[in-house]
C-alpha cells in the first residue's frame, strides 16, 4: 500500500518554547552589563538552563520515532567481518555528538565574547589613582565668602603632571565647624577646566611651599557669578550645578578636613545635584564617575558600568 499524502510526518523538531527563555536568558545578561552584576548573573543562568534543555530537546526530537536497528548476530558478524566496526560506532550514537559539540562550542563562543569584556570591567575598578590628600595650608588663607583658586600636585612622586585645581570657598562655620565649599575644575561634560565666571585678583596670588619643598599651593582670591567651559560652553552656577550647556551633572567635590588649623583635602566625589547654597547646601552625591556619565535619572540606568577614576 502506497502511503497516502500526509502521512509522512516532518523529521524536523517540534515547536519549543525553549529558544525563547534561551533569547531572554541572553538579553537579560547583556542587560546586566550595563545596570547590574545581579542581572548578568541572573541572565547567564537563565540562558544556560534553557540552552541546554532547547539542545537536549533537539536531540531528543532527532532521536524520537527512530527504532535502534538490531545487534548483529554471530552469522552476520563471520560473514561480513565490517559488522563489528559499525557495532562499536554504534556505542557513540551522532546525536549524543552533536549534542556535546554544541554545548561545547556555544561555551566556547560564550567564553570569548563575555571574557574579555567582563575582565576588562573588572580589572577597572583596580586601576583608579589613588588620591594622595594634600594638606593646603592654613584655614586663614581662605576668607570668608570668597572663592580661592587653588592649585596644587596631588601626587608629589608624579610632580607636574599630577597638578590639579579647586575652586574653594570658606562658608564660615556650621556647628562650630568649619564649612568649605570645595569645586574641582573639571568639567561634568568632557573633562575640560571650567574658568570662573567673574574677576580674578592675580595680585593677591600666594603661593604655600611644603615643607618638602616639592609641594607648591597656589591661591588666588577670585569673586565669580558662576563657572563656566571654554570647550563647549557648559554653564554652572557658585554652587557647581549644571545651568547650561551639554554637561550632564553637576561639578564633581572633594572631601575635606581641618587638621591643626590646615586644610587638608580628601579624595573626589561626584554629585546629581546641590540644593541651597553655602553651608546650609544639601548635596547628592555618589561615588566618583568620569566625565559625561550620568549619576541618577534614567540615563543612569542605560548607561555602562562604570570606570571610577580618582
Amino acid at each position: 500500500m502506497e502511503p497516502q499524502q500526509g502521512d509522512d510526518k516532518s523529521s524536523g523538531p517540534a515547536p519549543s518554547l525553549w529558544p525563547v527563555g534561551f533569547a531572554i536568558g541572553l538579553v537579560c545578561l547583556l542587560v546586566g552589563l550595563i545596570v547590574s552584576w545581579w542581572a548578568v548573573a541572573i541572565g547567564g543562568a537563565i540562558a544556560l538552563i534553557f540552552g541546554v534543555v532547547w539542545v537536549h530537546d533537539l536531540s531528543s526530537s532527532s532521536a524520537e520515532g527512530v527504532e535502534p536497528p538490531e545487534p548483529p548476530t554471530k552469522e552476520d558478524l563471520a560473514a561480513h567481518p565490517g559488522l563489528a566496526a559499525a557495532a562499536d560506532t554504534e556505542r557513540y550514537p551522532r546525536d549524543k555528538f552533536l549534542e556535546g559539540a554544541t554545548l561545547g562550542l556555544g561555551l566556547v563562543i560564550g567564553g570569548l565574547v563575555t571574557i574579555p569584556p567582563l575582565g576588562m570591567l573588572t580589572a577597572s575598578s583596580f586601576e583608579g589613582q589613588q588620591f594622595h590628600h594634600v594638606n593646603l595650608g592654613p584655614l586663614a588663607d581662605f576668607p570668608l565668602n570668597t572663592f580661592i583658586i587653588t592649585t596644587f600636585i596631588e601626587d608629589v612622586e608624579a610632580g607636574e603632571v599630577s597638578r590639579r585645581t579647586a575652586y574653594i570657598r570658606n562658608n564660615g562655620f556650621l556647628d562650630k565647624l568649619p564649612s568649605l565649599t570645595v569645586l574641582s575644575n573639571r568639567c561634568a561634560h568632557l573633562g575640560c577646566p571650567v574658568q570662573p565666571n567673574g574677576p580674578v585678583d592675580d595680585t593677591k596670588t600666594k603661593k604655600t611651599t611644603s615643607e618638602n619643598g616639592r609641594e607648591v599651593v597656589i591661591k588666588t582670591p577670585a569673586q565669580p557669578a558662576g563657572f563656566g567651559c571654554p570647550c563647549h560652553g557648559g554653564q554652572y552656577d557658585t554652587e557647581g550645578n549644571r545651568v547650561a550647556g551639554p554637561p550632564v551633572r553637576a561639578l564633581d567635590r572633594y572631601t575635606y578636613s581641618i587638621v591643626k588649623g590646615n586644610v587638608v583635602l580628601g579624595s573626589a566625589f561626584s554629585v546629581a545635584k546641590v540644593e541651597g547654597t553655602g553651608k546650609d547646601a544639601k548635596i547628592k552625591k555618589t561615588r566618583l564617575h568620569n566625565p559625561g556619565q550620568h549619576v541618577d535619572g534614567p540615563e543612569f540606568w542605560l548607561w555602562p558600568i562604570p570606570e571610577i577614576r580618582a
